[in-house]
């Protein structure tokens, strides 16, 4: 996989809660979805890349996945990143 196809499949989907609503409108955060492997410089390029926006900060953490039980069988959901970005004042990303 080359680096450009590489930062297409960094940002997996924006994660549109109530909590990431206010941090964007708080401190012009997005929160997005993100591969477990992903560090914060390739979180950094992809957004800045595919958005044309100047990136602050990058925070990061794991999510866990949960115990779901489904009659008798018990499995788990995967682990997943969530990536929080900062980005410049005056810049925005159209997400809906």
């Amino acid at each position: 996989m080359t680096t450009v196809d590489r930062l297409y499949h960094i940002i997996q989907a924006p994660i549109l809660t109530e909590k990431g609503t206010d941090d964007t409108s708080d401190r012009n955060a997005y929160h997005f979805r993100v591969p477990v492997d992903a560090n914060k410089v390739e979180i950094r390029r992809a957004v800045e890349h595919l958005f044309k926006v100047k990136v602050v900060r990058v925070n990061t953490l794991r999510v866990q996945g949960k115990v779901r039980r489904r009659g008798y069988n018990a499995g788990r959901t995967p682990d997943w990143k969530k990536a929080m970005v900062t980005l410049r004042a005056g810049d925005t990303i159209e997400i809906l």
